[in-house]
């Protein structure tokens, strides 16, 4: 199969660069999609310091991986958020959250989101992936009543500085793939749709498609990726599964933490949950999707490394080749 089946290494930050390298190459894994924290890939050091970039491809290399995307989630979240608080302080590098004023850490975040694309370019990678934050998010519940000019005006706020940044994207030949998820100004299918509208489709903004947020809010992923097919610009797999039913578990999820039984629902083992991932995978196939599907693992019921050689596994039992033009032909025949 021609598309490479990757490691997110965001939920193995804690471990260095070099032993998720050696992990994922033991494993099978063809690469890895690398996340900007930890010491996975730091964007200052790439465009700062001779032979840092090399050295991360020639770890890479050691193992036998290759890398198609990196991920910058965590700043990203800080771009446009509202409010700015305690949680970015903990998720955020200390440079960018410097004494905490909400407006300069959002310019820093802009900035350094800017930055990641160039180091992207420079490791030699075309996509980058990561959240938007949101300034509306906080108005979800839609009570006390927010009015819709409200809502416009934060839709606005996320394109006056989303599109600067974008256009360093487009300078470097960089593509930014938006995960669509709780909290970012794209969130379900309508909040794509308004999002996409006020970047003005430009083509640097696409989506990164992860079903397992759309499971729990009862969106169907299959046709999600067929109505958005030329904006998927990047692939991740993580399961969900929907726990309702018993009267007592929220889909909202109580503040409760991961694989507590009272969540009304829960992300899952990939292959254990909710997601129709044959239909999926074929509706990828069909829409031609070539690029890399990368296995994010985020199952706080199961120790990870069973799980994310399982997850492989898994994932390459549905990662076929969709008919080939001889068998196009062939079946046209049989009808004549």
């Amino acid at each position: 199969m021609s598309r490479p089946i990757t490691l997110f290494t965001g939920q193995w930050a804690d471990l260095p660069f070099e032993e998720v390298c050696r992990l994922a190459g033991e494993w099978g894994y063809d690469g890895l999609e690398i996340a900007c924290w930890g010491d996975h890939f730091e964007v200052d050091r790439a465009l700062n310091e001779d032979g840092y970039v090399e050295s991360r491809h020639e770890i890479l290399a050691r193992h036998g991986l290759k890398v198609w995307a990196v991920s910058n989630h965590l700043v990203g979240q800080a771009v446009c958020d509202d409010p700015i608080d305690q949680r970015h302080k903990d998720i955020l590098p200390a440079d960018i959250w410097g004494d905490g004023d909400p407006e300069g850490v959002r310019q820093r975040a802009g900035q350094r989101m800017a930055d990641t694309a160039r180091a992207a370019a420079k490791l030699g990678v075309k996509t980058v992936i990561g959240f938007t934050g949101s300034p509306v998010w906080k108005y979800v519940a839609m009570f006390p009543p927010v009015g819709d000019d409200v809502i416009e005006a934060g839709y606005q706020e996320f394109a006056d500085r989303w599109n600067p940044i974008l256009d360093v994207y487009d300078e470097v030949g960089v593509r930014f793939a938006h995960e669509v998820h709780p909290s970012e100004i794209a969130y379900d299918y309508w909040s794509t749709v308004r999002t996409l509208e006020a970047i003005g489709h430009r083509e640097a903004f696409g989506l990164n498609w992860d079903p397992s947020h759309m499971v729990w809010q009862d969106l169907d992923p299959a046709g999600f990726i067929w109505d958005f097919k030329d904006r998927i610009y990047h692939v991740d797999c993580k399961d969900a599964r929907k726990r309702i039913g018993n009267g007592r578990n929220g889909r909202l999820g109580s503040h409760l933490p991961w694989g507590d039984p009272r969540r009304g629902w829960d992300f899952v083992s990939t292959g254990h949950g909710d997601v129709p991932w044959e239909d999926c995978f074929r509706t990828l196939n069909a829409i031609g999707y070539d690029g890399p599907i990368s296995i994010e693992w985020e199952d706080a019921g199961m120790d990870r490394l069973l799980g994310a050689p399982n997850a492989l596994e898994f994932v390459r039992s549905l990662n076929f080749d969709k008919p080939d033009a001889a068998f196009d032909s062939a079946f046209s025949s049989s009808k004549d």
